[in-house]
């Protein structure tokens, strides 16, 4: 191999960041004579860290010769750790690794393994750095960090060790970037954050998440799609609801963060939603955008979960009307609370995991079914795929990617759909 190579790991904003730390490493030299491979990982569960862990075994066996680096939200939670291990040449945290500084001079370390370690206090960092933008899918959807870190302590969850406090980009900042992204041909943005709905709290005024969707809409009259990732139901705010019930081009697709479906369960992880507020967020928005599709992150064998608490869990998936469904089983994250707490037997885990997830392939079968015979306005994309308004993918063997087509929906696939071609017949 040559020059620096990024493998990331995890959530779309650790994939926007490894695009950035590419151009960081380049920027500062990395893989102008000696290949780098840097590996971006992910904290969220005890298997993301594993992978993070094989992948820089692997990078250094097929390639020994490289330099190898490991930054990401398990770097920044415990450097030592990865620092330790024979196949890592240095450790970047969070913050360093978008910064061409911390590139510099790596090839030459020759210090002891502690000084390989270049990690400051995450939550130091108080302001957001320079706003992040890639645009993905050929030049077809722009992902755009808008916010960073985490004010809340769910139970479960490890990310604030490893993002920091939460931090916004200014809505100024945020607008003319998307402005120079439509101008370069880009037809759908997607905000994102790690707590994108916590947007605006550090800034001055404590703006919301509404007035920044309502003003990229009115500012960029020419962005064909706007796009929310993975948002807090709790933290919608009024503004938000009425742009994604009378805002055309803000597309009827939201992702939430539910976790579980049991009062008591909500509650030992420290959630700050009951079930029935859950069920009413989603009635409500439906009621304002009937085409709206929801999905949603769920944990199967939280510790002290019984068989009742887990069939709420799954019953909320066709109560609220989910249509896509990320199911987690619960891993042990050492220093959070819910660690300490009675564990289920990893056995039960899986197989409550297993049971989730044949719901939510049900739950994605209805959905993809009541699109079957319609048409519908499609967004392409490279290698005959594509999205429909309401994030649903579609098979598009057809179409120029970035262009939006009215496409009949042939069939489906159980994952997909799939369009007719312009002779009529359906491609899988």
């Amino acid at each position: 191999m040559s020059g620096v190579e990024v493998v990331s790991f995890g959530c779309r904003l650790n994939g926007l960041e490894g695009a950035a730390m590419k151009r960081a490493a380049e920027t500062a030299g990395l893989g102008a004579g000696r290949p780098a491979i840097l590996v971006n990982s992910c904290a969220v569960t005890a298997e993301a860290v594993r992978e993070a862990r094989a992948a820089l075994r692997r990078a250094r066996r097929d390639h020994p010769e490289a330099l190898v680096l490991v930054s990401g939200c398990a770097a920044q939670i415990d450097p030592a750790s990865f620092a330790a291990m024979p196949e890592v040449d240095a450790v970047l945290g969070n913050a360093e690794k978008r910064l061409p500084d911390s590139y510099r001079g790596l090839a030459d370390f020759g210090l002891g393994r502690e000084a390989r370690i270049r990690v400051d206090d995450i939550f130091s960092i108080r302001e957001t750095q320079p706003q992040l933008a890639e645009v993905v899918e050929g030049r077809t959807r722009a992902v755009v960090e808008v916010q960073n870190g985490c004010d809340h302590r769910c139970t479960f969850c490890i990310i604030p060790y490893g993002r920091g406090a939460s931090r916004s980009v200014a809505a100024g900042a945020v607008i003319e970037g998307i402005k120079r992204l439509v101008g370069e041909g880009c037809r759908e943005v997607v905000l994102s954050g790690v707590d994108l709905t916590s947007w605006g709290g550090d800034l001055p005024g404590a703006p919301r998440l509404g007035s920044l969707v309502q003003a990229i809409l009115r500012h960029v009259p020419d962005l064909a799609r706007l796009r929310l990732s993975s948002i807090d139901s709790v933290e919608a705010d009024p503004a938000l609801l009425d742009a994604m019930g009378g805002e055309a081009r803000l597309m009827p697709h939201l992702h939430l963060s539910l976790q579980a479906g049991d009062d008591l369960i909500l509650k030992r992880m420290k959630r700050r939603h009951s079930r029935d507020e859950a069920l009413r967020f989603c009635a409500d928005l439906r009621a304002r955008r009937p085409e709206i599709a929801f999905g949603a992150d769920l944990i199967a064998g939280f510790p002290t979960e019984d068989e009742a608490m887990a069939e709420n869990t799954r019953a909320l998936v066709a109560e609220c009307g989910l249509a896509f469904v990320h199911v987690f089983p619960f891993s042990p994250r050492a220093g959070t609370p819910a660690a300490r707490m009675p564990q289920l037997r990893p056995p039960l885990v899986r197989e409550r995991a297993a049971r989730l997830r044949a719901v939510a392939e049900e739950a994605l079968a209805r959905h993809l079914a009541q699109h079957v015979g319609r048409r519908a306005s499609v967004l392409v994309e490279h290698g005959g795929r594509g999205r429909l308004a309401d994030f649903t993918p579609v098979r598009m063997p057809f179409g120029e990617a970035g262009t939006l087509i009215e496409a009949r929906i042939a069939g489906h696939d159980g994952k997909r759909l799939l369009a007719a071609t312009p002779h009529g017949s359906a491609h899988g």
